[in-house]
């Protein structure tokens, strides 16, 4: 099933912007602090794991062909990689190269 991505558009728009706000937030907050690992985790890291679990849903196909037709939300999983893929701040606290899946080229910068 494809989205429509007229209808998705706005939403995607406003999680791309929001993520990028938050971890600029989540940046300003650390200033001068130290940065510890936490479970083998960046705090850069945990921000992102965070971000995916958020998005972590279980939906019958049934519901997943009426949402894509009628629900502006992009689902779950297109809200994690779309957003992340998209971010220069992922690809480098998980050292993600060019040509791998998740780094978009070219990528898609609200701000």
């Amino acid at each position: 099933m494809h989205l429509n991505g007229k209808l998705t558009l706005g939403e995607n728009t406003a999680d791309n912007g929001g993520a990028h706000l938050a971890f600029m937030a989540l940046m300003k907050s650390m200033e001068g602090k130290p940065r510890p690992k936490i479970g083998g985790f960046t705090p850069q890291q945990r921000f992102f794991l965070g971000y995916g679990q958020v998005w972590c849903e279980n939906v019958r196909p049934q519901m997943a062909r009426l949402w894509a037709q009628t629900d502006g939300h992009s689902p779950g999983r297109d809200r994690v990689n779309g957003v992340l893929g998209n971010m220069p701040e992922f690809r480098d606290a998980f050292a993600c190269h060019a040509g791998q899946p998740m780094v978009h080229a070219p990528a898609c910068r609200v701000w």
